[in-house]
């Protein structure tokens, strides 16, 4: 019997990287999986690794930018497998313009519309249905950038995850007490298609010092596999070996205009 057996859980941007490898993690363990994200195809190729293996996966394309269907994810979840147990708030984006001299409202806006207003909708929605079982679990990646804000990962991005990862310890204090687990993964540098939006893309050899998504999937996972009486409040996840960042910081200071 798997850890997660019997238990529905929503996985936000499931089609590629940390999404996908929590995605197919949770079904290997029994979960019936719910994928969320903006591109319907990657989430079928998902879906279709899980039904072929012998699970559960059901597609609902989203915008996450869109706060009405961030919370109609959590509707069709439930009129699909009837309940929502785990909520994987994973999809987010960050800023192409880094510093706050120069970034946009427009790109500002967009951060904050997926990293904050996106997780409060789609939350808000499934904590609900947790309710009404007195127990439930809502996992959100939030990034170091929260911890240690700068322009590596950006005045936007780090501001907005900091307000995700203050959302969560909130809801600890608030629903605790009512059986509702909020954690909150806060990771490092990890080899996703998130990096691609940088001023200056990591290299090959830049990535090679980088975690890997199902580094974070194993911790999403302890999260949500821990047993009802224990919460995993917070999780800080570091590549071992640091890297020299001075010239993703000097591009960084530097960009100005979205390409």
């Amino acid at each position: 019997m798997g850890l997660l057996e019997s238990k529905v859980a929503v996985v936000t941007g499931a089609g590629s990287g940390i999404g996908r490898e929590t995605a197919l993690v949770f079904a290997k363990e029994g979960a019936a999986l719910v994928l969320v994200g903006r591109r319907k195809a990657p989430l079928e190729e998902v879906a279709a690794e899980i039904t072929g293996a012998g699970g559960q996966a059901a597609v609902v394309p989203a915008d996450l930018e869109d706060g009405n269907a961030a919370a109609g994810v959590i509707a069709s979840a439930i009129a699909t497998f009837g309940k929502v147990d785990i909520l994987v708030n994973n999809a987010g984006h960050s800023s192409r313009v880094r510093s706050i001299r120069y970034v946009g409202t427009e790109e500002w806006n967009s951060v904050f519309k997926v990293n904050v207003e996106g997780v409060y909708r789609i939350t808000q929605a499934a904590v609900n249905d947790m309710l009404k079982r007195g127990e439930g679990t809502v996992v959100t990646v939030s990034s170091m950038a929260a911890l240690t804000p700068g322009l590596l990962g950006g005045a936007p991005y780090s501001a907005a995850k900091a307000a995700s990862f203050n959302l969560m310890r909130g809801m600890n204090t608030e629903l605790r007490e009512l059986g509702i687990r909020a954690c909150t993964i806060l990771p490092a540098e990890v080899d996703t298609p998130i990096l691609k939006n940088r001023p200056l893309p990591p290299d090959a050899a830049a990535r090679a010092t980088m975690m890997q998504p199902e580094d974070v999937a194993a911790a999403i996972l302890l999260c949500a596999a821990m047993p009802q009486r224990t919460l995993v409040e917070q999780v800080v996840l570091l590549p071992t070996k640091p890297r020299d960042t001075s010239a993703d910081l000097k591009a960084a200071r530097e960009q100005r205009t979205v390409r």
